[in-house]
């Protein structure tokens, strides 16, 4: 036997074998914290300082800490609102633009020490904090970089400053699962009576390598959300949507991402980016991100946060819904309503999985090995996948339902953890005895949900078209 057949078969053997294992990943991963995150899907925003009280979206930094007198507060309202919408966590703007903090920071004088509510004895911040750990819901914060109030903002004491306040958040206060931060960034302020312009370098003011370093020796598991991460990103506007396209993958400076342009690519991301810095959408409740009396008849409608809802998590992205709560220091009635009208659609959209335990085939798999199969994406494991052969990146997958079913939403997720790969994709039903194209798309992700036309239909067919490397899908659901 020649040395060369021998080499032949060696290197057919070896291919062999690669193809009956796991993928290698392909470009950035997200880490364990990130994929956490991602499985989150949801969660709220809540708004609230003195500007609830003047009637303002930014305090200038002057207000008087009296006004600041919720006469029914209670976080559990908050909390058990929340939980009841599907909502995961709640992140509190603990700091706003004004510099009003909702703890007694023993940092400065402008806090809730000074107020009225619960005659200077009251902790906002505790009460939430306690609130979601009771409920087990996760708890973030916002600490604006930006204030109007203190009278060294734009000078290195500051720094000081904002990460004494940091360590005070981070270490009384139980889990802190993501920190909030946006590029508000100097204008006119009080100042401690000043009442002047600060303009500051915003890429080198707050050095953030090490204000960021601090927070993660305190908690090492928090999540960084700005412009653009470094371990969340903006998704570049406020309207509720991320793109169409949407990879979680991008290659700008990952702390100070505020220049023109720049939100077109906060909201598609980069296929050849980088780092995983998947995408948050932020969008508020009513018009604002305060609570105004004159808003309440402006509250979004259920169905206008269900189509929210698609076009975010529906997108690969997580939402984030403000719902600021009013003068009395609770949501509105009008808000609760909406939120459970909006859970109502969710649960009646996504109840029952018709494809779950369905048949479903595929052109090819990895290796021919049961492992890497296309039943994996009907058995409601989320560690097991379908993938095929490295140089294979198109592929057809076949659902059959078993008989007729309305068919409305269609989900497919991709495992991220190997990294994310397509790059388009169609789906079309069996209609009239025929295949009918009922969707043309660019990315999946973590997950993709498709709205389309009500069909009757038995089977479904979805037609990888383009890849970066071989697609690696983990779970299709139909509704």
């Amino acid at each position: 036997m020649s040395k060369l057949f021998l080499l032949i078969l060696a290197f057919t053997a070896l291919c062999t074998f690669a193809q009956k294992t796991a993928p290698f990943p392909v470009g950035p991963v997200p880490t364990e914290r990130q994929l956490a995150w991602h499985e989150m899907e949801q969660y709220a925003f809540v708004h609230f300082t003195t500007n609830t009280f003047t009637d303002k979206e930014w305090g200038y930094g002057d207000e008087s800490e009296l006004v600041f007198n919720p006469t029914a507060f209670k976080a559990e309202q908050w909390v058990k609102t929340l939980k009841a919408a599907g909502l995961k966590a709640l992140i509190l703007t603990c700091k706003h633009h004004d510099g009003f903090c909702l703890w007694p920071s023993k940092y400065t004088e402008h806090s809730v020490k000074n107020s009225l509510y619960m005659n200077g004895k009251g902790d906002i911040v505790k009460e939430v904090s306690a609130a979601c750990q009771k409920y087990e819901l996760k708890f973030g914060v916002y600490l604006s970089p930006w204030d109007r109030n203190h009278t060294s903002y734009g000078t290195a004491e500051y720094l000081d400053y904002y990460r004494n306040q940091l360590t005070e958040l981070f270490t009384n206060y139980g889990p802190v699962f993501e920190m909030w931060f946006d590029g508000a960034n100097g204008g006119d302020g009080y100042y401690g009576g000043k009442r002047e312009k600060r303009n500051i370098n915003a890429s080198t003011y707050y050095q953030w390598p090490v204000t960021l370093g601090l927070v993660r020796e305190m908690q090492a598991g928090v999540l960084f959300f700005s412009d653009a991460g470094p371990d969340i990103r903006w998704c570049g506007n406020e309207s509720g949507y991320a793109g169409a396209t949407n990879w979680c993958t991008i290659s700008v400076d990952t702390l100070y991402a505020g220049k023109s342009g720049i939100e077109k690519l906060l909201n598609s991301g980069d296929e050849n980016g980088n780092k995983w810095i998947p995408a948050e959408v932020d969008v508020s409740i009513r018009p604002g991100w305060f609570y105004h009396a004159r808003e309440d008849t402006m509250v979004r409608t259920a169905e206008n946060l269900f189509d929210i809802y698609l076009r975010s998590v529906g997108r690969g992205s997580n939402l984030l819904l403000n719902i600021p709560p009013d003068r009395r220091g609770l949501f509105n009635e009008v808000d609760s309503i909406s939120l459970m009208q909006w859970k109502k659609l969710l649960d009646d959209a996504f109840s029952v999985n018709l494809a779950f335990k369905s048949t479903v085939i595929a052109t090819t798999h990895r290796g021919n090995s049961p492992e890497f199969s296309a039943k994996n994406l009907v058995d409601g494991n989320k560690e097991t996948y379908w993938a095929t052969d490295d140089n294979t990146k198109t592929a057809a997958i076949e659902i059959d339902l078993g008989n007729k079913k309305n068919v409305k939403y269609i989900i497919i997720q991709e495992y991220i953890k190997l990294g994310q790969r397509v790059k388009s994709f169609s789906m079309e039903v069996w209609n009239t005895n025929k295949w009918q194209l009922v969707a043309n798309e660019t990315t999946i992700g973590y997950k993709r949900i498709i709205k389309i036309d009500p069909v009757c239909t038995e089977k479904i067919r979805i037609q990888i078209t383009d890849s970066k490397a071989c697609p690696v899908i983990s779970n299709i659901e139909v509704y």
